[in-house]
């Protein structure tokens, strides 16, 4: 009979455990050594090594299932070796040498020395454990060996508060237990007997599992079938002794329990490591999950903005004329509401997604995750080149409507001025062909055709003179024609009708001549003939002439149009009045809005310059600064009723057609633009401390270097607009230490410049300095959690992954997870370990 315990005693620490015995635990001999005392004859109980075989057994199997097996018999199933070489590989996850398979004795010798060769390069010291006892089916022999195997690698690694094995374990269940009633662990023996230490151990864990407080001291059976069944049926411990073998022994068997009880601390020590290796798959995850949160919401903002501008530009492009200022003037005020209404929130949208793009990329870098690269056509310098395409669009369509309403008022003017004109010489003209086509001279005596002879001639120098008022009502049409006036047509017709009634005129005017001319022929020669008579009533002759001459004379028009002019007058002077007051309004306007826009223009360039130098200098903490620049945030949002009265008096002007200003260089197209470069200046200016705040957190970067770091930036930032090239970004390494050549260099400005923008920020300056020294998590890092979770296998299953995260990040891990094409894969295995680097945009293992 082999001596059991001596084999035991010899166990020995390797050269790394022997300073284990600091507290109080020694070595693994010295405990057995202490305990001859019960077992002194060196003889095995027989309640003992039923225990024994029943808990070495269980144990053996909850190993030898892994790889697909079991044994019914353990003094028997071991005797060939192959299962006992097979266990090690399980426990060990390390190759043997390769079994023989023959049936014969010395076959099976070999395997077990092999197998007993694998426990002592292990550091287990093995004394009178020889094959052929094992071969043999020597139980004593075979039980002590699985003994010396549990110890090695179930107990020998438990490490509790500086004490280990034995004591590491029994400190271990001392201090899980001891906020529990009727619990006292004071050994692996009569602590366990009542089964309430088990129940405890599991309650700790999983408190969800057990009904601690309905339990009794006094039913250990109960207690202690509910304990197994729990741990079987939840914790994968496999059930490794019955109650009644515990109950109805005085003292339980010491190896046995030790061995269920390290089950419970590989089960919930595995469950912790599975928990911490969740947390950091969990941590890494949701870092993943926001930084893809805030892609979505870039790529989203960035899609609606770059619609927006896409729909915009059209409209601002859009240069139809309308047919009148009122139709110009509601476009006028429709463009009003687009810059006062639709483009602020836009401009803050457009601020926003630079700010997210920036923030996200700063957190990128900081948890070693690829930069972000948005979809094609979505980067901000497309953003930028839009922004810019709808500014340049912007600004000709405001030029294009104050040039449409100036040619419509011009065209409104010269429309009036031509009904006006046209008017006045319908006016004229009324009744003008009736009176050259009277036939009245054909009753007329020879002074009545003379009297309408002198008529006619002051019609034809009237006529004459309204040739002047003709050819300017022609001109006027011609030039509404040419500016393309909206009733050309009308104004055509009207001036076609004017012409052709003139040329009537002129036709008409010389046939009467002619007719008037030949009756007076005609009346003088009858004259001639009445001379006698006529001398002889010369007087009463003469003063009918004269009555009918000043009867005539009263009848011309030239006296009603000289009192037309006159009364003319008045109102041309009531016009010039109007006018006058007009421009003195106009010119109060103009004042008006300089007065303002004169102190607005300059105050946003005084802020502008005010926050480049706070953001360059350095001055304090970076706290400091950014609390400097929130109040210069208020202060410009303070400032914003400054600004909506210059729109309203901007109106004003542009209501009242007024398009110069010689008091001030600046227009409002000048402050809006510069009131917009604020806005934006000042929030990325914020946002770029507090990413620096985010960097020098994460990297814990001091503030003495981050004000060197600040200092050689600013050096070399010869501009100092907070970014510069490659050339300047070439020296400023050079100046810190680096020696480059073309590769390097390139390679570094493929991190700090990842988007290839050609300038180079502070903030990816200081994110590059302090690159190398960041604690973050690998790829590595996240596959070795994973593999604890999947129970160190190669791939995992949704169902593993369901169990261990929570049901957002499970999901989240199935949907992206490609099926696992190892040669070890089962139906709905997945690849962890290529989700993993991909994560981190690494090529896969």
């Amino acid at each position: 009979m082999v001596d059991y315990h001596a084999a035991n005693q010899s166990y020995q620490y390797g050269p790394s455990s022997a300073g284990n015995g600091a507290g109080g635990g020694g070595s693994m001999g010295d405990y057995m050594a202490q305990e001859d005392d019960w077992d002194r004859d060196l003889l095995l109980d027989p309640a003992w090594e039923k225990q024994q075989r029943k808990t070495f057994t269980a144990w053996c199997n909850s190993h030898l299932r892994k790889a697909g097996t079991q044994i019914e018999n353990i003094d028997e199933d071991f005797r060939d070796g192959l299962k006992l070489m097979l266990l090690l590989e399980v426990i060990s996850g390390e190759r043997l040498p390769k079994p023989e398979r023959g049936k014969m004795r010395v076959h099976k010798i070999n395997n077990v020395n092999k197998a007993l060769d694998f426990i002592a390069s292990k550091g287990v010291k093995l004394v009178s454990i020889g094959a052929e006892e094992i071969v043999d089916g020597n139980a004593k022999m075979t039980l002590g060996m699985i003994w010396t195997i549990i110890l090695r690698f179930a107990i020998q690694d438990i490490s509790v508060e500086e004490t280990s094995a034995k004591e590491g374990l029994l400190l271990w269940c001392q201090r899980k237990t001891a906020p529990y009633k009727n619990v006292n662990v004071q050994n692996f023996h009569i602590s366990w007997k009542d089964g309430l230490a088990f129940n405890a151990l599991i309650h700790r864990h999983r408190p969800e599992l057990i009904e601690y407080d309905k339990l009794r001291k006094d039913d250990p059976v109960t207690n202690l079938n509910n304990a197994f069944e729990v741990a079987e049926k939840y914790l994968d411990i496999p059930k490794m002794l019955d109650a009644e073998d515990i109950v109805n022994t005085a003292r339980p068997d010491e190896k046995a329990i030790m061995t269920y009880v390290s089950s419970f601390y590989h089960a919930f020590s595995g469950a912790q490591k599975a928990e911490t290796a969740a947390n950091r798959i969990c941590k890494v995850l949701a870092v993943n999950q926001e930084n893809e949160h805030l892609m979505e919401d870039y790529e989203k903002l960035a899609s609606d903005l770059l619609e927006w501008i896409r729909r915009t530009i059209p409209w601002l492009e859009d240069r139809v004329p309308q047919k009148t200022i009122q139709e110009m003037q509601q476009k006028l005020e429709d463009f009003r509401d687009y810059r006062r209404v639709h483009k602020p929130p836009k401009v803050q949208e457009k601020c926003q997604l630079e700010i997210n793009f920036n923030t996200l990329q700063t957190k990128l870098r900081l948890s070693n995750r690829p930069a972000f690269m948005p979809s094609e056509g979505k980067m901000v310098s497309d953003i930028n080149n839009g922004w810019q395409h709808l500014e340049q669009a912007e600004k000709g369509y405001e030029e294009w409507l104050l040039n449409e309403i100036r040619r419509l008022e011009r065209l409104d003017h010269l429309a009036e001025k031509f009904r006006q004109k046209a008017s006045i010489h319908e006016a004229w003209t009324d009744g003008k062909e009736a009176m050259l086509k009277h036939r009245d001279y054909e009753t007329a005596t020879l002074s009545d055709i003379k009297a309408l002879i002198r008529k006619h001639e002051a019609f034809e120098s009237d006529l004459a003179a309204h040739q002047d008022r003709v050819e300017q009502i022609a001109a006027i049409a011609q030039e509404l024609n040419e500016l393309d006036y909206y009733d050309s047509h009308n104004v055509n017709t009207r001036c076609q009708k004017i012409c052709d009634q003139w040329d009537a005129l002129g036709s008409l005017t010389h046939s009467r001549r002619e007719a008037l001319e030949k009756t007076e022929k005609q009346l003088e020669a009858i004259d001639q003939l009445h001379l006698e008579y006529a001398k002889r009533a010369a007087p009463f002759n003469n003063w009918m002439e004269s009555a009918m001459e000043d009867l005539q004379d009263m009848f011309i028009v030239h006296t009603i149009e000289e009192i037309e002019v006159q009364q003319l007058v008045p109102k041309r002077d009531h016009a010039l009045l109007e006018e006058q007051s007009k421009q003195q309004s106009n010119e109060h306007l103009r004042r008006q809005f300089a007065s303002q826009a004169n102190v607005v223009g300059p105050w946003i360039q005084t802020k502008m310059e005010e926050i480049g130098r706070i953001s360059i200098e350095m001055n304090g903490t970076l706290e400091d600064q950014l609390s400097h620049l929130k109040q210069y945030e208020r202060s410009i949002v303070d400032y914003k009723p400054n600004l909506d009265l210059l729109e309203q008096q901007h109106q004003l002007i542009q209501e009242a057609l007024i398009f110069d200003n010689k008091h001030t260089n600046y227009t409002m197209e000048h402050i809006r633009v510069g009131w917009e470069q604020l806005l934006t200046t000042i929030a990325r200016t914020i946002n770029e401390v507090e990413n620096q705040i985010l960097t020098r957190d994460a990297k814990g970067i001091s503030q003495e270097q981050m004000q060197e770091f600040r200092a050689s930036f600013n050096h070399f930032d010869k501009k100092q607009t907070g970014s510069m090239d490659s050339d300047d970004f070439r020296a400023l390494l050079i100046s810190t230490g680096y020696s480059l050549g073309e590769a390097e260099f390139n390679r570094i400005m493929s991190l700090v410049d990842p988007n290839h923008s050609g300038l180079v920020t502070f903030q990816a300056f200081i994110d590059f300095m302090s690159r190398e020294t960041t604690d973050t998590d690998t790829a590595d890092q996240v596959i070795a959690s994973f593999k604890v979770l999947a129970g160190d296998k190669n791939f995992i299953t949704a169902e593993e992954l369901r169990r261990e995260l929570p049901p957002d990040q499970a999901e989240y891990c199935i949907a992206r997870m490609a099926p696992y094409q190892g040669p070890d894969a089962v139906p709905g295995a997945l690849d962890y370990k290529s989700f993993s680097t991909a994560l981190y945009g690494e090529s896969d293992l």
